[in-house]
């Protein structure tokens, strides 16, 4: 169950959002969970949000974990976190999620490692500004257009809710399928340890620090990338992942304004009804039937008009902007390779310079022979990270466009029969 409690009306999640409402239910909500991503088959450790409360500053997750055991007891310590129970719940908040990313995205031994971008803020700003506004303006309209729009903000809010919810559950449900990275200590801590994690904000003091050091790893970035590679694979690699972030990127911006689109008509629609319903009430005429008829025609196109958006934003622009943030990851692993890469070469001239002063080559080596095996290791790793990632993407693309595709032709059977049905209606009752 997901609970919205605060100032704006009381949103609860029982199960029983049908389609009437044109926005969302929960059967949409359980598939945007794993669509993003390519979830390991293993299910030894299973992680999902089986209850969220919103409250005014802050959202609070019931993070579920569900530990199976296996045959091979000397298989489940390599591959397992080893959790006191095999069933348990904790409470987390959303700077909890923020502070294990952090752990993995500052840890070396994850470098070679695509680590899963952290799950957005939440922010329900926006709707609670449309609902507000929509208060204001309560003397502008009629008692049941001010009803529709309630209604339709109303839905979107609970929307943005849940998938809010869904986000913060695929950040845990990538880490838990993921071979190494469910491994990690504070995995465990963030899944079993009861009480809050005591996570705080950072202060004006560590903001400019990592402002200072964002800045200067761009500025590294920069220089690093500008450096050929010594192998093909992670050089084609790069050149790709950098266009198609872009691609992506403004993929996702030409989405969500087509998006916006179609609740933009969505919400027409709900004007054009109240209006042939107000003529209709205005005054007996011969047309009150008529308008009546194509009131309700309209009201119907909204709720499938409001459907088509929601699964657009569902189907598309959620999956664009999730690869968004995950090639970006993509980015990171690439330049923390050619960072270790440089930092290997830079030993190799550090050892060439002791041996030709003949001065501290011992220590040289030793620098020399950790910066090889680092970047051998991490390139390693890296490679079949990247192959993953193909993997991952192409499918999920693939799963999401081709229901996208079965979505929108559903929709449009229905807008044209809506049609049909009206004028079948209209020339029956017409004398």
């Amino acid at each position: 169950m997901l609970n919205e409690m605060d100032d704006s009306p009381e949103l609860q999640n029982d199960g029983k959002d049908g389609d009437d409402d044109g926005l969302f239910d929960v059967e949409d909500q359980q598939k945007a969970r794993t669509d993003s991503v390519d979830l390991s088959s293993d299910t030894s450790l299973v992680v999902d949000i089986s209850d969220a409360l919103s409250e005014r500053d802050k959202v609070k997750f019931t993070v579920h974990t569900k530990c199976k055991g296996r045959t091979n007891i000397l298989d489940t310590l390599t591959t397992l976190p080893e959790f006191s129970e095999s069933d348990f719940s904790v409470t987390r908040d959303h700077d909890e999620f923020l502070w294990l990313h952090t752990m993995y995205d500052e840890n070396e031994d994850y470098a070679g490692v695509i680590i899963p971008p952290p799950p957005p803020k939440p922010d329900f700003d926006a709707s609670r500004e449309k609902l507000q506004k929509l208060g204001e303006g309560e003397g502008t309209m009629t008692k049941e257009e001010f009803q529709k729009m309630k209604a339709e903000l109303e839905a979107e809010y609970l929307a943005t809710f849940k998938k809010t919810v869904a986000m913060h559950e695929v950040f845990l449900q990538r880490l838990a399928a993921h071979p190494t990275l469910r491994t990690d200590h504070n995995f465990r801590v963030f899944l079993e340890y009861k009480q809050a994690l005591d996570v705080r904000g950072r202060n004006k003091k560590e903001k400019f620090g990592s402002l200072v050091k964002l800045v200067t790893k761009s500025v590294d970035e920069v220089l690093v990338t500008g450096q050929k590679d010594v192998d093909p694979f992670f050089e084609r690699e790069r050149t790709f992942v950098v266009e198609y972030h872009n691609k992506v990127k403004d993929s996702t911006a030409r989405s969500d304004r087509m998006t916006r689109s179609n609740k933009q008509i969505a919400d027409t629609y709900i004007r054009v009804s109240s209006g042939l319903n107000a003529l209709a009430t205005l005054e007996k005429s011969d047309l009150d039937k008529f308008f009546i008829k194509v009131s309700e025609m309209f009201e119907k196109l909204r709720k499938v008009e409001a459907r088509v958006a929601t699964d657009a934003d569902l189907k598309l622009s959620d999956l664009l902007r999730y690869y968004m943030r995950d090639t970006a990851a993509a980015k990171d692993l690439l330049y923390r390779r050619m960072r270790s890469l440089v930092n290997y070469q830079n030993a190799n001239k550090a050892l060439e310079k002791a041996r030709a002063k003949n001065k501290e080559v011992q220590q040289a080596e030793k620098n020399q022979e950790e910066a090889c095996n680092k970047f051998e290791k991490l390139s390693e790793v890296a490679k079949q990270e990247l192959t993953d990632y193909k993997t991952r993407r192409v499918a999920a693309f693939k799963k999401n466009l081709v229901e996208l595709a079965e979505l929108e032709v559903k929709h449009a059977k229905t807008q044209v029969q809506l049609l049909r049905n009206t004028i079948a209606t209209l020339k029956e009752e017409t004398p």
